[in-house]
């Protein structure tokens, strides 16, 4: 059953069945607690970043170092070949003949599924344009089974910007396999793809449209906070807009088991006191993206 993922590509969160979800999320608990430092050895990762990112990126690379392996790799696009006009289907053709797996992150919606089409070795996305970012959504659900110990019979409060949050694309995809109750807050101008609540419609999952957090604040277990995607808009109006910024005085509605999520970086959607109280929960989920995606690169390379 475990070797169900060997030699597979990550591009969308539709390429993972429940099973195969638990599966990573039961595996990343184990290397938590029993890391396997010479697992990957002899392994090597391509890191191919030709957008901005921190802790993608890195917690990539301290996830294939920590099992043994080796990476190599860029962090931005513009000191690649790119910068001459090669395409990226030939660079990752060849990029894919360097390495036992790659990771792409990049701005073009697609980019990740052509990078898999030309490489001979597995790709995982790390994030295409407003597209998905899948494995920032396995370790989204293993912080919530890891702080509420489920994910079903949940309701889960997604703020922001849902139209080109990627991260937030990809979680309600996953959550459509599972027993939640989705509630999306943000104007209309930056509200869920219908896509995606087209998705939802399809698996049952009952969800409602918001303006505020207020609104919801009360009902939920999960309050999942998103920036504005300010590199995907062609304006300036880039504000936070109000309802969708959370304050300390919120969280005296909330339930005492809340748990505050947020991919990061954030901007001021999220006031700095909130940090020190139980609910913040975004810097534990981040800490979780290292025995995640170690667990998923030894899945995928069939060490496990």
């Amino acid at each position: 059953m475990k070797r169900m993922l060997q030699g597979r590509d990550l591009v969308s969160i539709h390429d993972l069945s429940k099973n195969e979800i638990e599966l990573i999320l039961t595996t990343a608990r184990k290397m938590q607690t029993n890391p396997r430092p010479d697992l990957l050895k002899g392994c090597i990762l391509a890191s191919c970043f030709f957008e901005p990112s921190t802790r993608t990126r890195l917690s990539f690379e301290a996830a294939m170092h920590r099992l043994g392996g080796s990476v190599i790799g860029f962090a931005e696009g513009g000191i690649t070949s790119a910068k001459k006009g090669e395409a990226l289907f030939d660079a990752m053709k060849i990029v894919g003949s360097y390495v036992d797996i790659g990771v792409i992150r990049h701005p073009q919606e697609g980019s990740a599924r052509l990078a898999a089409d030309a490489s001979a070795t597995p790709i995982i996305n790390a994030g295409d344009g407003a597209n998905q970012h899948p494995t920032q959504t396995l370790l989204d659900l293993y912080t919530i089974q890891q702080h509420l110990g489920k994910i079903d019979d949940l309701h889960i409060a997604l703020s922001g910007d849902l139209k080109h949050g990627r991260t937030v694309h990809s979680l309600c995809l996953a959550l459509a396999h599972y027993d939640v109750r989705l509630y999306f807050v943000s104007p209309e101008n930056l509200t869920i793809p219908e896509a995606i609540t087209h998705e939802l419609k399809k698996k049952g999952v009952k969800f409602s449209f918001h303006a505020t957090i207020d609104e919801v604040i009360p009902k939920v277990d999960v309050l999942y906070m998103s920036r504005i995607q300010k590199e995907r808009f062609s304006d300036s109006n880039t504000e936070t807009p109000s309802g969708c910024l959370l304050k300390k005085k919120h969280l005296e509605r909330a339930k005492k088991t809340l748990r505050i999520l947020h991919a990061l970086p954030r901007l001021d959607e999220i006031e700095k006191s909130i940090d020190t109280t139980p609910f913040a929960s975004y810097f534990e989920q981040a800490a979780n993206a290292v025995p995640v995606r170690m667990a998923l690169l030894a899945l995928i390379l069939g060490k496990l």
